[in-house]
Order: structure tokens, then C-alpha cells, then sequence
């Protein structure tokens, strides 16, 4: 039977948990009334189908077209993701599998040490070595979409492998060990076998992966060319969105603040898509 203080524990245990979650859910929701009402003023005056469709970013002419800047941000986290994924998914993979029993630890402790690095180190990494290479090799002045797409994968590397790795370990070993008893060799068992049987939570690790490029600022910046045109090439410069509000809200001011603050808030509703995706693609993987 259980005691009158222990249920009151509980019931403060319970309390906590739900305040929480209430805490946590306003500020989310204070976060959003607050760009909401900061925009629009910029919606007023420049108008929504301007402001979202508009295809030049002048503040000084009071052209605040955010159009090259989305396509930036979609285009450098789409090519940074097809670096990421397979190489994440894989390596996960490789750990779950085929990786010696002692080294397993030191390569999850370098996945999630490199998970844990600065972005700003990334970045770092990318002007100095990166950048010439491409430079020497390609040509163009080395900061571009593609440098950007190549070192944001890298960064986003081992958060997929990570969530693919949790994923990958709770299927179960029969159908890998079963796989191989009908003549499988390893390799097929774990693309053909494995893999199918982890798809939903390799799916949760790419749309998180995803969330997290599409929000990084620091390094794209250094390394993006910082253009505000719309990605022609991988060789030319883009910008962002999370790069155009760190670089110019320092000195805005009037119209052209409002005009970034709209920009938080397309970024925020973009973020918020993604979280979205994600549930759907859990609740579809438990229906099934």
C-alpha cells in the first residue's frame, strides 16, 4: 500500500514534469507572438508577397527581398544533407556491425566528441583549408555554396550517426544473424536486412540533421561567400538566413530591422516544419 507521503511526492514529481512542459511550450509560444508582432510592420509596409518572393536585398534602397536568401538556406542544407546522411548512416552502420569490439568505444567517443565541437572551430577549419583548396582546384574565390554544403555535412555527420546508431541497435539481432544464416554475406545483411528494419528512426536522424543545418550561422558565414543572390552554381557565394540576420542586425535600424526580424520569423516557421515532419514521420512508423 502506498504511503500518503510517498503519493505526495508524486503528485509534486507529476506537477514538475507538467510545468515544465508548460514553461517550455510558452516560451515557445512568447518567441512567436514576439516575431510575429516585431514583422509586422514590415509586412505592412514592404507587404508579404514582397518580402517572401522578392528577388534583390538592398536596405540601402529599401529593397528587402528575402527570396535568395531561402533559396541559400535551402540549397546549402539539401547539399550539405546529401554529403551527411549517407556518410552518417554508414558509419552508424560500420559500429553497429562491423567495427571491432576494441575500438568500438574510441570511435563512439570521436563521433561524439566531433558532435561537441564549436561550430566557429568548423569554421575555422573550413576558411583555412577548405576554401584554398577549392580555389587551387576548382577556382572562384573558394568561398561558396559548395564549401558551405561540404562543411555543414561535416558537421551534421555525427548527429545523424548517432541517432542512426540508437536506431540501428534496437533492431533486432535475429534479423541480422538470421540474414546471414541464409547466406547473406555481412555486408548485404546489414544494407538489405538491417537498414529496411531501422528506416523510421534513420528517417527521425536525417529531419533532425536537417534541423540543425538549416539553423547553423557561424560557420556557413565564414565560408558561404555571403551573397545575397540566388545560388547559381557551387561555385558561387550564397547567404543564408541565419548568416544574413547575424551579419546585418548589429547596425539596423527602422524598416530594415523589422525586414530581419520577418526573416527570424520565416526561419522559426521553417524549424517548426521540420519538428512537424518529424512527428508525422513518427506517428506513421508507430501506425505501421
Amino acid at each position: 500500500m502506498t504511503s500518503v507521503p510517498g503519493n505526495r511526492r508524486e503528485g509534486w514529481g507529476k506537477f514538475l514534469f507538467a510545468a515544465c512542459a508548460w514553461i517550455s511550450a510558452a516560451a515557445i509560444a512568447l518567441i512567436l507572438v514576439f516575431l510575429v508582432v516585431q514583422s509586422l510592420p514590415a509586412f505592412q509596409e514592404i507587404g508579404l508577397g514582397s518580402l517572401l518572393f522578392g528577388t534583390v536585398w538592398k536596405p540601402t534602397e529599401g529593397r528587402f527581398g528575402l527570396l535568395p536568401m531561402i533559396a541559400g538556406t535551402f540549397a546549402v542544407t539539401i547539399a550539405a544533407l546529401a554529403v551527411a546522411a549517407p556518410l552518417g548512416i554508414l558509419c552508424a552502420l560500420y559500429l553497429a556491425h562491423f567495427c571491432p569490439a576494441r575500438l568500438k568505444p574510441f570511435m563512439r567517443t570521436v563521433v561524439s566528441v566531433m558532435a561537441g565541437i564549436p561550430s566557429v572551430v568548423y569554421g575555422f577549419f573550413g576558411l583555412e583549408v577548405l576554401v584554398p583548396w577549392i580555389r587551387l582546384n576548382m577556382g572562384g574565390t573558394g568561398t561558396s555554396l559548395l564549401c558551405a554544403a561540404v562543411l555543414l555535412g561535416m558537421m551534421i555527420v555525427p548527429t545523424i550517426t548517432e541517432l542512426s546508431l540508437s536506431s540501428i541497435e534496437t533492431v533486432d539481432p535475429g534479423c541480422y544473424e538470421g540474414s546471414l544464416a541464409l547466406g547473406a554475406t555481412p555486408e548485404h545483411s546489414g544494407f538489405f536486412a538491417v537498414l529496411p528494419a531501422a528506416r523510421s528512426g534513420l528517417a527521425t536522424a536525417v529531419v533532425l540533421g536537417l534541423g540543425r543545418a538549416v539553423g547553423e550561422t557561424m560557420a556557413v558565414m565564414m565560408v558561404a561567400g555571403n551573397q545575397p543572390l540566388f545560388p547559381d552554381s557551387l561555385l558561387g557565394g550564397v547567404r543564408t538566413l541565419t548568416a544574413n540576420i547575424a551579419m546585418e542586425m548589429g547596425y539596423a535600424a527602422d524598416l530594415h530591422r523589422q525586414a530581419l526580424t520577418a526573416s527570424a520569423l520565416v526561419l522559426l516557421v521553417i524549424v517548426l516544419a521540420v519538428i512537424a515532419g518529424l512527428v508525422w514521420l513518427r506517428k506513421r512508423s508507430a501506425n505501421r
